[in-house]
């Protein structure tokens, strides 16, 4: 396993053991809290990560993936989607030409 995907598993328990939690005391549970929240924070995460790679400054791009990660994470989480689903989806693409497979998606 990759250490990416190590941490990515980590960070997904840590996620979910703060459902429920107090939302005063922390962040994650005020986001799983607040689902339109959490996605936004993703969509503003989503623009930093690409203004640092359009800048091509690599550390503010590794920093801003892992914001950005980690707001997915959550977002996944508040909906009830699992990194194994996910992992379904990816692995069913494998092999698939990516042109192929969005031309699918649009018919």
């Amino acid at each position: 396993m990759s250490e990416l995907a190590a941490v990515l598993t980590r960070l997904s328990a840590v996620i979910e053991a703060r459902k429920g939690a107090d939302a005063a005391t922390s962040y994650t549970a005020r986001l799983l809290a607040e689902p339109e929240r959490a996605a936004k924070k993703l969509g503003e995460e989503a623009v930093e990560t690409v203004i640092a790679a359009v800048q091509g400054d690599a550390d503010a791009l590794a920093a801003e993936s892992a914001d950005l990660l980690y707001h997915w994470l959550v977002v996944l989480a508040g909906a009830g989607v699992s990194l194994d689903a996910v992992a379904e989806r990816l692995a069913a693409r494998e092999g698939v030409s990516g042109l192929d497979e969005k031309a699918a998606r649009q018919t």
